[in-house]
């Protein structure tokens, strides 16, 4: 299915283009196809031999070595050198082989061992996270489908879910009410999901949402729940204008509770002008201001 350019296949594996031009003519680790007009472009099949080649390289594995094996050769080493070591890249590239096959077995094996290792917060910030940015760059290089980045994002939504339903905390009395909400038109979720995660645990009592909520509806919630503070994430790309109209609406309807929110950078700039709203960078910054709300 894929068609990747060799800046893509850059991106994905961290090797640079000019390598990978070298190793295809010196070793002949992979053999590209090419346009009518003579461009080069890579399939599935071509990134899943790259990305195990770039796993095995960083971890030692000389290229000529490495071109010398075959394909089953490759992913069986790839597979024990993943069991022996604990290198996050190792792990994202696993994820990243486990959505280009649909392989949701492999996912849930992965997940849960990276969770044994290293427990769920970790897993979520040091491997999801940036495992998800990669998801990104094959969405804007239109190289993953629909149904892959649904595949894929639902299955980590989903342990998500799980982990907040196994979270047993004693709430206070006086502990601070959390809101969380994403706005219309905005869907993805997982990093909201793991916000409510993250503030759940600390002991805060939490209000979840969801998705593509009218401010109509928001502000209908906020008067029968009455929250002291509220989380709100932005991914997808309104216009400026559009984003600015977002925030001043926020500020008017709720000006006396702060609001913190997170997402393009446009955001950070666009708050500044507000006294209730707060930009927050990503869930270790918001752990660490929720942190100081704590009595």
């Amino acid at each position: 299915m894929g068609n990747y350019s060799i800046k893509e296949l850059e991106k994905l594996s961290g090797i640079k283009a000019h390598t990978i031009r070298i190793w295809e003519k010196r070793h002949n680790i992979i053999e590209p196809s090419r346009t009518q007009t003579n461009i080069r472009y890579y399939s599935d099949e071509d990134l899943k031999k790259i990305l195990n080649i770039s796993i095995l390289n960083n971890n030692g594995y000389k290229i000529s070595e490495i071109a010398s094996l075959t394909r089953a050769d490759l992913v069986e080493k790839v597979k024990k050198l993943s069991e022996e070591k604990s290198d996050t890249g190792i792990y994202i590239d696993q994820l990243t082989l486990s959505m280009i096959d649909f392989d949701e077995a492999r996912f849930e094996k992965l997940i849960s061992t990276f969770i044994l290792k290293l427990g769920f917060q970790r897993t979520m910030l040091e491997i999801v996270y940036p495992f998800l940015t990669k998801i990104g760059v094959l969405w804007l290089s239109n190289n993953i489908s629909p149904i892959q980045e649904h595949f894929i994002t639902n299955l980590v939504r989903q342990k998500v879910i799980v982990a907040i339903d196994g979270l047993n905390v004693h709430v206070r009395e006086s502990t601070k009410k959390v809101v969380f909400f994403l706005p219309e038109n905005e869907m993805h979720e997982i990093g909201l999901l793991f916000f409510h995660y993250l503030l759940k645990d600390m002991g805060f009592k939490t209000y979840y949402l969801g998705q593509y909520v009218p401010l109509n509806d928001l502000e209908e919630s906020v008067k029968m729940l009455k929250p002291d503070t509220m989380i709100c994430s932005v991914s997808y790309s309104p216009s400026a204008r559009q984003l600015l109209r977002y925030l001043d609406g926020l500020n008017e309807r709720f000006a006396d509770t702060d609001i913190y929110v997170t997402g393009q950078p446009l955001l950070e700039q666009g708050i500044s002008k507000y006294e209730n709203l707060h930009y927050f960078k990503d869930a270790i910054h918001l752990k660490e201001i929720f942190t100081t709300f704590i009595d």
